[in-house]
C-alpha cells in the first residue's frame, strides 16, 4: 500500500476477523474469513488485521491464506510483545506484498499490576525490544499500549517515545475497556501529538470499545485532534458492547465533512452488502435501528415524513441510501418476475454472482414468492447469500421434507425426510419444543449429535410472513462450525441450518 500523505486523509484499519471475531458465538472458518476479506478489499479500506497468528493454527493458516491471496490492503498480524507472537506474525504475513505487525503490551496501572505483574520500567523494556524485533521482520510497525485511556499520560509519552525510536510507524492508542469520553480522549491525542519527541514521524490511531456507546463519537473526536486512522468492524461487532462500527465512522466523515475536513477511500456503495455478509456469517443480527445498515435507517412511516421526503429528500434524509448501496425504493419483485429481471436485482445489489448460484437462487425465489405476497431486496440477499454458503460446502446430508406436530397440551414431534448421499432417510423424535424436536431427528438420521453452543433466528423483513434467517452453531471437540438457513417457515429455517452445520462439519 503506498499511504495517502495528504493531511486530510485517515486510513481506516478494519479488525472485523480480529477484533470483531472476539464477540461471543462471531467465529468464522478459514473460508468465510477470506471472503470477508476479499469485500473488504472491494471497499478499499487500507489495512486488513487478518487475525492473531500465534493463538492457534487455525488462526495462523486463515491470515496467510489472506495474505497470499488478497490484493490492495496492507494486511495485519496481531502479536503480544513476545518473541513467538512476533516470529508467528511474520511467518503468517510472508506472502502479503504489504504488510503490517502490531504488537501490543498492557500500559494501565491496573494492567500492568493485575494481569502483567510488570512494573513500568519492565513494560518499557519489553515493548522496546518487540518493536525493535518487529522491526527487523517488517517494515511497518504498529504499537498499542492497551488500556490506554486508564494510563497515566506522562507514563503514556515515555512508552510512546520508546516505541517511536525503535520505528514504529504507527501509534494506537486503544480505549481498551469503552471508559474514554470524547473530549477527555481528544485531550490525550493532542498531548501525546504536542509533547511526545518524534510525534510527526507516526500516524495516531484509534482503537475503541462500545461500553458506554461512545465508540463512535469517541473515534470521530481523535481525528478533530489530528487522529488519522480509526480502527473499527463492519456492523461494529467485537468484544462484550463492540467496536466502532465502520459504516458510521466512513458515513460521518463523508456526511460532516464540513466538520472534520477529511476523508477516507472507502467506496461506500459497498457498505450494505458488507454488512449483510458479516451478519449472515457471523449470525450477528444487526438492530432494525441500527445506524447506516439497519433496516429502518432509510424507513420513513410518519406521515409527516413521508410527505417531506416526497416533496425533497433531504427535509428527512441528511444521505441517500444509494450513497451505501440501497435503492432509493425498496424494489418489489413477485412470482412474475422473470429470471432476467431476478439476475439484474442481484447484480445491482453488488453480488457477482456464478450461473450455478444465479439458477439456484431464482428457484429458490419462486417457491418464496409463492408463500409471500412481496419479495423485497432484503429476501433476495438472504436467499442469495444463504446460496453462496450451500455451495461452498459438499451437502452430505439434503432437507426433503419434514413434519411437526406441536401444541400446548402436546409433546412436541418431528418426522424428518433427509437426502443421504442419494439415498433418502427417514428419523423421527420428540423434543422440549419444535426446534429441539427436529434438531432430535435429524440427529437420528444422521447418526450425528455434536454440541449446540448457539442458536440466533431473525426476521429479514417485517410481516406474518416474513423470511427468517436462523443461525446454528455446533461444537464437535475441538471443532466449531456454524450454519445457515433460511425459510418463510422459523422450523424449515432451523432444520436447513443445523444440516448446513452439519455438512460443515
Amino acid at each position: 500500500m503506498i499511504w495517502k500523505e495528504m493531511e486530510d486523509y485517515v486510513r481506516i484499519f478494519d479488525t472485523t476477523l480480529r477484533d470483531g471475531e472476539q464477540c461471543p458465538g462471531a467465529a468464522m472458518s478459514e473460508d468465510e474469513k477470506v471472503e470477508i476479506a476479499g469485500h473488504l478489499a472491494r471497499m478499499k479500506v487500507d489495512i486488513i488485521e487478518a487475525g492473531f497468528p500465534v493463538s492457534s493454527p487455525v488462526q495462523f493458516k486463515a491470515v496467510e491464506r489472506i495474505a497470499r491471496e488478497i490484493e490492495g490492503p496492507t494486511i495485519c498480524g496481531l502479536a503480544r510483545a513476545l518473541r513467538p507472537d512476533l516470529e508467528a506474525a511474520r511467518d503468517a504475513l510472508k506472502p502479503a506484498k504489504s504488510k503490517r505487525i502490531h504488537t501490543f503490551i498492557a500500559s494501565s496501572p491496573i494492567h500492568m499490576k493485575h494481569k502483567l505483574g510488570k512494573s513500568p520500567s519492565e513494560v518499557l523494556e519489553m515493548a522496546r525490544i518487540a518493536v525493535r524485533m518487529a522491526k527487523d521482520f517488517v517494515p511497518d510497525v504498529e504499537f498499542s499500549p492497551e488500556d490506554a485511556t486508564r494510563s497515566e499520560w506522562e507514563f503514556l509519552r515515555e512508552l510512546v517515545e520508546v516505541v517511536i525510536e525503535e520505528g514504529a510507524t504507527t501509534i494506537n492508542i486503544p480505549d481498551t475497556v469503552g471508559y474514554t469520553t470524547p473530549q477527555e480522549y481528544m485531550d490525550l491525542f493532542r498531548f501525546l501529538k504536542t509533547k511526545v519527541k518524534g510525534a510527526d514521524k507516526v500516524i495516531f490511531s484509534a482503537h475503541c470499545h462500545n461500553d458506554l456507546g461512545l465508540a463512535v463519537a469517541n473515534s470521530l473526536a481523535t481525528v478533530l485532534a489530528g487522529g488519522r486512522q480509526i480502527e473499527c468492524t463492519i456492523n461494529g461487532i467485537g468484544e462484550r458492547a463492540g467496536n466502532t462500527a465502520m459504516e458510521e465512522v466512513v458515513m460521518a466523515l463523508k456526511t460532516r465533512k464540513d466538520t472534520f475536513g477529511v476523508e477516507t477511500n472507502i467506496d461506500s456503495t459497498l457498505i450494505t452488502r458488507g454488512s449483510h455478509l458479516v451478519k449472515t456469517i457471523t449470525g450477528m443480527v444487526v438492530q432494525p435501528n441500527k445506524a447506516i445498515v439497519g433496516a429502518n435507517a432509510f424507513a420513513h412511516e410518519s406521515g409527516i415524513h413521508q410527505d417531506g421526503v416526497i416533496k425533497n429528500r433531504q427535509t428527512y434524509e441528511i444521505m441517500t441510501p444509494e450513497s451505501v448501496g440501497l435503492k432509493s425504493n425498496r424494489m418489489v419483485l413477485g412470482r412474475h418476475s422473470g429470471r432476467a429481471g431476478f439476475k439484474d436485482r442481484i447484480i445491482r445489489m453488488g453480488f457477482d454472482p456464478k450461473p450455478e448460484e444465479i439458477d439456484n437462487a431464482y428457484n429458490r425465489f419462486l417457491e418464496i414468492a409463492d408463500k409471500k405476497k412481496e419479495v423485497f431486496d432484503e429476501d433476495i440477499a438472504a436467499l442469495f447469500q444463504s446460496e453462496i454458503s450451500r455451495s461452498q460446502v459438499d451437502e452430505t446430508y439434503r432437507l426433503i421434507s419434514f413434519e411437526q406436530n406441536t401444541g400446548s397440551d402436546k409433546t412436541p414431534f418431528a418426522k424428518v425426510n433427509l437426502q443421504i448421499k442419494g439415498e433418502t432417510k427417514v428419523g423421527e423424535a420428540k423434543g422440549d419444543g419444535p426446534v429441539d424436536s427436529i434438531f432430535k431427528a435429524i440427529s437420528v438420521v444422521t447418526g450425528l449429535s455434536p454440541l449446540l453452543s448457539r442458536l440466533v433466528i431473525s426476521p429479514v423483513t417485517e410481516g406474518t410472513d416474513a423470511m427468517a434467517e436462523a443461525s446454528v452453531t455446533l461444537e464437535d471437540g475441538e471443532r466449531r462450525v456454524v450454519g445457515k438457513g433460511d425459510s418463510t417457515d422459523i422450523i424449515e429455517a432451523c432444520a436447513k441450518a443445523y444440516i448446513n452445520a452439519l455438512n460443515r462439519l
